[in-house]
Order: structure tokens, then C-alpha cells, then sequence
């Protein structure tokens, strides 16, 4: 499993401490010093069937001074993910790849039901 987080992020020490308390090993990231490239992002939005919106970190400043909420609708599926791996405090997080599983975010039911 590979943990892709931003390690001041309450939500992703949470998450982390969940994993460990499970027993899951993982590989840990911080996605601000090894951001998510644009090839890395669009393998996991096509596994995870999720909305490319889901992968943005939408209660960011980040995404909040950019005006991301109006921009997005017009920016191709390409262009969102040529922003998203230019700052990792983009990304939603924390991100959890598990074989073809992919996590944004951190919800306990979801990832006890699906891992």
C-alpha cells in the first residue's frame, strides 16, 4: 500500500494511526515534498471511478484563493490534472493506494469495508 499524506494534516494522522492499528504495512509519502505527477494521478483517478473532483482538496486556501470551484467546470479532464500535480496541497489527502483500490480522503467505514 502506498500512503500519500501531508503530515501536519490532522485527517492524515488519523488515518495513519488507523492503518497502523490495524496492522497494514504501507509505504508512507509526503505529498508535499514528492508531489503526485500528472501519469501517477490519472492511473489513480481512472482505477478509483471516482469524480476528478474528488481528487482536489476543495476546503483548501489553496484551492479557495485559486477560485478552483468556479474554474474547474471549464478545464478539461487534462488540465485538472496537469493543476492538481504542480502543488501537492491540491490533492485531497490523505491517498491510499492499495492494489486497485484508491482512497481520497479518510473515512473509517469505507476503508474497513474495502481493505
Amino acid at each position: 500500500m502506498l500512503f500519500v499524506e501531508y503530515p501536519k494534516c490532522s485527517t492524515c494522522k488519523k488515518a495513519k494511526k488507523w492503518l497502523e492499528e490495524q496492522g497494514f504495512e504501507f509505504k508512507d509519502r509526503d505529498i508535499v515534498k514528492d508531489n503526485p505527477t500528472k501519469e501517477e494521478l490519472k492511473e489513480w483517478y481512472e482505477k478509483s471511478g471516482l469524480p476528478l473532483k474528488k481528487f482536489f482538496n476543495t476546503s483548501g486556501m489553496l484551492y479557495k484563493e485559486m477560485k478552483l470551484k468556479d474554474k474547474l467546470p471549464e478545464m478539461s479532464e487534462d488540465e485538472q490534472l496537469e493543476l492538481l500535480s504542480t502543488n501537492g496541497m491540491l490533492v485531497k489527502r490523505p491517498v491510499l493506494i492499495s492494489g486497485d483500490k484508491i482512497f481520497t480522503g479518510f473515512r473509517e467505514a469505507e476503508w474497513s469495508t474495502l481493505l
